[in-house]
C-alpha cells in the first residue's frame, strides 16, 4: 500500500504541528502516512527546531527576504515537484494564491479558530471574546480562492462561559485544536484510503 505523503507549513511556533506529528506516532496512521516535509516561511520559526527533533525534513523559503510574487513563484515550484497527497496548514500565517490553491484542489486544509461562516481572518478567540459569546466552534475547512471560506470538512464546539479571560479562552482553543486536527486528518486519509 503507498503512503500518502503529507506536507504541513508552518510559521511560528508549530504547537500543531507537534500534535499532528505525536499522533501520527502513536497510531496506525504512521503506515498510512509519511511526513515528507514541513515547510516554513519563516526561518526563524520556533516549529522548525520540534520538526529537526522529530527527524522531519524542513524547507524554509524565508517570505519577508523576497517580494511576494518572487516568493509564491518558488513555493508553487517547491510544492509542485513534491507533489503532496495533502497539504496541512498549522499556523501557517500568509494566503496562498489561487494558482496553488488551484494545483491542489481538495488537498489543502487549515484549522480557524472560529466559525468561518461567522468570522473570518485573524483573531478568531479575540473575536469570541470580545463579543462575549458563550461559546465558538473551531473549524477544519479546505481551503478555496478565498479567505476562511472553503468547504467545511468538520467543526468542534468550545463551551466558553465560565472563561474569565482572553488567555483562557485562548487556551481552552488551543487544547482541543491540538486533538480535534489530529483525529480529522486522520479521519480524512482513512476515508481515501
Amino acid at each position: 500500500m503507498n503512503k500518502k505523503k503529507l506536507i504541513i507549513m508552518i510559521s511560528g511556533r508549530g504547537s500543531n504541528m507537534k500534535a499532528i506529528l505525536d499522533k501520527m506516532k502513536e497510531t496506525k496512521a504512521g503506515k498510512l502516512v509519511e511526513i515528507s516535509s514541513v515547510f516554513s516561511n519563516n526561518p526563524l520559526a520556533p516549529g522548525i527546531e520540534i520538526a529537526h527533533r522529530y527527524q522531519v525534513p524542513v524547507k524554509i523559503i524565508d517570505s519577508n527576504s523576497r517580494k511576494r510574487s518572487f516568493y509564491n513563484m518558488q513555493l508553487k515550484k517547491w510544492l509542485n515537484e513534491q507533489n503532496p497527497d495533502l497539504i496541512i496548514l498549522a499556523g501557517y500565517m500568509l494566503i496562498l494564491p489561487a494558482d496553488i490553491v488551484e494545483l491542489f484542489p481538495n488537498k489543502i486544509i487549515n484549522i480557524h479558530p472560529a466559525d468561518t461562516k461567522l468570522h473570518q481572518g485573524l483573531h478568531g478567540y479575540k473575536w469570541a471574546w470580545e463579543n462575549k459569546l458563550p461559546e465558538t466552534k473551531i473549524t477544519i475547512h479546505y481551503v478555496d480562492q478565498n479567505l476562511d471560506t472553503g468547504k467545511i470538512i468538520a467543526q468542534y464546539k468550545i463551551d466558553l462561559s465560565n472563561c474569565k479571560s482572553l488567555d483562557e479562552v485562548e487556551k481552552r482553543g488551543l487544547e482541543i485544536e491540538h486533538k480535534f486536527y489530529s483525529k480529522t486528518i486522520l479521519d480524512i486519509l482513512t476515508k481515501t484510503n
